[in-house]
């Protein structure tokens, strides 16, 4: 018996990397699984594995950037296993670069990927849940959203991927509160894993390289997928609109922007007054986290 026994899940990039591990450890735990992927390939590697190992999975390769084409996984899903009860949106691109020398299509293209790409496919499959709900079905559905440290503090270098995943962050709150009344959670999840994006450079393929000793693999990214396994279980129907972070071992939750005590002058304040309220909220505030890389 697995914790996903029975539930069916879309994973988005899921033909290497994060989300061939999380596909992998879903289908361990007794969920079918659509591993789309615009690589079939890659995808179809993923997907014999899994029936390899006794698993039920399908390869899926609809655009994520494509509204019409994202309904596709919807129905694979459901044309394959009968059902659809996850949605873990995991696949994104880098398009690193200074904010001062960034372009537009390197902006457009994160924004695409990431966020719209987190659009997609769960719309379609919330319209599916929202249906079985009005028809009276119980629903016990997920969303699990894919953000980042860099969306958290920002990240010197990734302008564009730090406001996409930031909003990815803000997006699954919205979620959250929106879906509740149909039976669908949504989190998201900050992972620090070993994958072709992390690894790209040479400094941090060293430090997360996989111990030669046999010791804790500190950054395996199945260390993340076990999160989510429990994030897309019957088990986590209380959890939502949480952000969790994860690495190696240890898991966190990330406590998100919130307002503080303030100053109220009680009438219109100002410009000359506005230098002291200002410098006394931050000397009263909690500083924020450093941005990576600052």
């Amino acid at each position: 018996m697995g914790i996903l026994d029975n539930r069916v899940a879309i994973i988005t990039g899921a033909g290497g990397g994060l989300g061939a591990a999380h596909a992998k450890v879903f289908a361990a735990e007794g969920c079918a699984v659509v591993v789309n992927d615009i690589n079939q390939a890659a995808a179809q590697t993923v997907v014999d594995d899994i029936i390899a190992a006794g698993g039920k999975a399908v390869v899926n390769t609809s655009d994520i950037t494509n509204y019409d084409d994202s309904l596709n996984a919807v129905k694979t899903a459901i044309d394959s296993f009968g059902d659809l009860h996850i949605v873990l949106n995991n696949a994104g691109v880098n398009r690193d670069r200074m904010f001062a020398s960034m372009t537009e299509a390197e902006w457009d293209t994160i924004m695409s990927v990431h966020l719209k790409g987190h659009f997609c496919i769960s719309s379609h499959a919330v319209h599916y849940w929202r249906g079985q709900s009005k028809e009276g079905v119980a629903v016990d559905a997920r969303i699990i959203n894919t953000t980042s440290g860099a969306g958290l503090q920002g990240s010197i270098g990734q302008s564009n991927y730090a406001a996409a995943k930031a909003g990815i962050a803000a997006l699954t709150l919205n979620q959250a509160a929106e879906l509740a009344r149909y039976g669908i959670t949504a989190n998201c999840v900050a992972p620090a894993a070993r994958t072709g994006m992390t690894t790209a450079v040479e400094a941090m393929a060293t430090r997360m390289a996989k111990p030669e000793d046999g010791s804790f693999d500190y950054f395996a990214p199945e260390n993340v997928s076990v999160l989510l396994a429990f994030l897309g279980s019957a088990e986590s129907a209380h959890v939502t609109g949480r952000c969790f972070e994860s690495e190696g071992g240890k898991i966190s939750i990330a406590d998100g922007w919130r307002t503080t005590k303030g100053l109220d002058k009680g009438e219109q304040w100002q410009p000359s007054e506005l230098k002291a309220a200002v410098d006394q909220l931050i000397a009263e505030g909690v500083p924020a986290q450093p941005v990576y890389g600052a």
